[in-house]
Order: structure tokens, then C-alpha cells, then sequence
């Protein structure tokens, strides 16, 4: 099974550039050829939020028109720059294929790995929350298939990353998810964005991993003092290959013109 993550878009309206500098519409369009050119073919492709800038309508829009390119289903959780509801009116049943109370949750089957997709939103705040309920229903979920291999996906990383956008932002509930993940081995990572960065890190048994953006890089400060910044990126995205081996591997893809390629052994 081969997943295709995408994450941190920050669509804005059409022909415009996000903060007036990153060409984030073109960069996505360039991901998702990519994507559909790729050798093996994905089975899917994650979208772990921020699908939008501002989550007006007009930006759903205008992402909703670029992902209609993609040659593979893709499903959608919401990030603190998206709207849950606009979300929800644009991508209702396909890309956003059911929701638990007012949040976008769901479980995606029919695959050799099960897919979780977590609504860590707050409405109007940057860091992310499960709350009891978010849990409740995880917890359900994981029990009724506690055996069968499982990712998470969600916007926010449950853990402090060292950068503002998770030791300052915060992420209500990180204790409890944590123990709900150590009582079930079958889950084989946290997928998450938010940061613009790759990172790997434990957590309670499982990996958390973050994916690049697909243009905005976060200047990295493990001081955390001074102010959130981003460059402009290389277009890139994350590959999670199961294994026939039932190994999960990520490989993180920028799409940049190399030099190449050349044999090891000389001609």
C-alpha cells in the first residue's frame, strides 16, 4: 500500500499568492502531477490541513478545483487556517467522507492499513485539542479492530517539536491521547503537518511524524525567540510505503530538477 500526504497547501483565492510572495496554488498543482505520475501508484492521498489560508469559501473553491486533478481518492482533515464548516460543504462524502458530532472525523477501511482522520481544530486559535469527546470515539474505533495495522491523521502534532508552532501554540489533550495509543500496538504512526517541517518522534509506543510544506518552509529557531518565519520552498510532499513486509516507510519527495542520475560504477 503506498499513501501520498500532502500537507499545509494554504490555498488563497485563485491567481493570487499566499502573504503576496508563495506561489502555493502553482506549487500544488506541480505536487499533484507529481503524485499522479508517480511509479507505483498511490492508493490515496492525505491531506492533513490547511488546506486554505483564511478558509473562506472562495479558497475552498479554489483547492477543491486543483485536487479534482488528482488521478487517486484523497481525503481532508482540517487545520487551524482552514473553516470546519466550509470544509464540510465543499467535501462532504468524498473527500470528507463522514464527521462525529460537529468534527470531522472518520475511518477509512478497505485498505491494507486503516486510516484514522482526527479533527484537532480550534475555532479561532492556532494550537490544537482532542477533547473528551474526540477521544471517546477514537478509543471506540481502535477497539473494534485493536489488531489490525493503523494510522492517525491529523493536522496537529501531539508533542513539543521545539518550534513555536507546538511548544507555544499547545495541544490540549496530548496526555490522554497518549494513553489511549499505549494500549494499542496496532498503530503504526501519527501522521500530522502544521509545523512545515519533516520531523519523527515517539510517542507512547508510536511514531509522530510531521510532513514538509508544500512551499513554505518554517525557518527553524530551537531557541524559540524570535518571531515565526517561512521561506519559500522546494514543492514537496511525503510517500508511506506498507510493506509487504507490514513495515511502514516514509520517504519525503521534493520535486526540483536534479543533476542525473549516474550509475555508482564508473562507465
Amino acid at each position: 500500500m503506498l499513501i501520498a500526504q500532502i500537507s499545509d497547501a494554504h490555498i488563497v483565492k485563485r491567481g493570487s499568492k499566499t502573504f503576496g510572495v508563495a506561489p502555493m496554488e502553482t506549487n500544488l498543482a506541480l505536487v499533484i502531477a507529481h503524485i499522479n505520475q508517480f511509479e507505483p501508484k498511490p492508493d490515496l492521498v492525505l491531506l492533513t490541513g490547511d488546506v486554505t489560508d483564511h478558509g473562506s469559501k472562495a479558497e475552498v473553491a479554489n483547492a477543491a478545483r486543483l485536487l479534482g486533478n488528482l488521478n487517486y481518492p484523497y481525503y481532508i482533515i482540517p487545520g487551524n487556517h482552514d473553516d470546519r464548516s466550509n470544509l464540510w460543504s465543499e467535501f462532504a462524502n468524498s473527500a470528507c467522507p463522514s464527521r462525529t458530532s460537529e468534527f470531522i472525523n472518520y475511518v477509512i477501511d478497505g485498505f491494507d492499513v486503516r486510516l484514522i482522520g482526527m479533527d484537532t481544530t480550534i475555532e479561532n486559535a492556532h494550537g490544537g485539542e482532542l477533547c473528551d469527546v474526540k477521544l471517546a470515539w477514537l478509543d471506540k474505533q481502535l477497539s473494534e479492530q485493536p489488531d489490525r495495522p493503523t494510522i492517525i491523521f491529523m493536522h496537529h502534532p501531539p508533542i513539543k517539536c521545539g518550534v513555536i508552532e507546538t511548544d507555544v501554540d499547545g495541544f490540549i489533550g496530548s496526555e490522554m491521547l497518549g494513553e489511549i495509543v499505549k494500549k494499542y500496538s496496532c498503530i503504526e504512526r501519527i501522521l500530522c503537518g502544521h509545523i512545515h517541517l519533516p520531523t519523527h518522534s515517539r510517542f507512547h509506543g508510536t511514531i509522530v511524524s510531521t510532513a514538509p510544506s508544500i512551499g513554505m518552509r518554517l525557518r527553524l529557531d530551537l531557541t524559540m525567540t524570535k518571531e515565526s518565519e517561512f521561506y519559500l520552498d522546494t514543492p514537496g510532499y511525503q510517500l508511506h510505503h506498507w510493506t509487504k513486509h507490514n513495515t511502514l516507510i516514509t520517504h519525503t519527495i521534493q520535486i526540483n530538477e536534479l543533476d542525473g542520475p549516474y550509475p555508482f560504477e564508473e562507465q
